[in-house]
């Protein structure tokens, strides 16, 4: 089942003209993030990024929106003060690999992410339970990790393409398909995206929220979505 399952992943995830995840949600949802029909999942990738994150952590707050920051070790390792902010904030931390190398061998994969967990865990004071694998790649060796460190894989369900360098908040918001149950993948970090393409999501934060909240959908993080009964960050004694 864990090779199906990455396989179908690494398939609907690299497809080049990708719309959609319906294989992946009509067969694992819970891998694609579709949770709570009356809750969206707001979450960001490839930070904690000191010239951005701030900036993402004011609007939130401004908005009354807690989200999930998937962040990578490397960047984390920078800044860990800033994680704490995050946390301090009331914001989940995930896992998104050390320094966004996807398809590692089996070895590498388990240092990967067993590294930017403890990271996490030390440097913040929680312990992650989410994982979402770089470019959304999910291969055998990452799927096995992520249960060797007790990390729910979870992708998304719709995204923005908010990391390109022709994003606008005007196509950040045609781009996304806010629904019942939706997991969004954003960007608070342009480490591995085109330069200050995060200004535009930055911009369009408020209209997604707005969005969401006029289909009576409550914007909030992955630990309020339904996809696991843990907490999806625990406490360190």
């Amino acid at each position: 089942m864990i090779a199906r399952l990455a396989g179908l992943a690494l398939a609907v995830q690299t497809a080049p003209a990708l719309t959609s995840l319906a294989p992946v949600r009509s067969l694992t949802p819970r891998l694609a993030g579709l949770g709570d029909p009356a809750h969206v999942a707001l979450t960001f990738d490839d930070g904690p990024d000191r010239r951005s994150t701030p900036a993402f952590l004011d609007a939130l707050d401004s908005l009354g929106v807690k989200a999930t920051f998937f962040l990578l070790g490397r960047m984390l390792e920078r800044d860990p003060g800033l994680g704490r902010e995050l946390v301090a904030a009331g914001h989940e931390l995930a896992v998104h690999g050390w320094a966004h190398r996807p398809a590692l061998i089996r070895a590498g994969m388990h240092a990967d992410l067993g590294r930017t967990k403890d990271l996490i865990s030390s440097a913040t004071g929680v312990i992650p339970r989410w994982y979402r694998p770089p470019y959304g790649i999910l291969t055998v060796s990452a799927l096995l990790a992520a249960r060797r460190h007790h990390l729910t894989p979870v992708l998304w369900t719709t995204w923005a393409r908010d990391w390109t360098a022709s994003a606008t908040p005007e196509s950040i918001l045609r781009t996304l398909t806010i629904e019942p149950g939706s997991t969004i993948l954003l960007h608070d970090s342009d480490c591995t995206s085109a330069p200050d393409s995060w200004k535009a999501t930055l911009r369009a934060l408020p209209a997604i929220v707005a969005r969401t909240r006029a289909q009576g959908l409550s914007p909030g993080p992955l630990g309020e979505h339904g996809l696991i009964r843990q907490d999806p960050c625990d406490r360190v004694p």
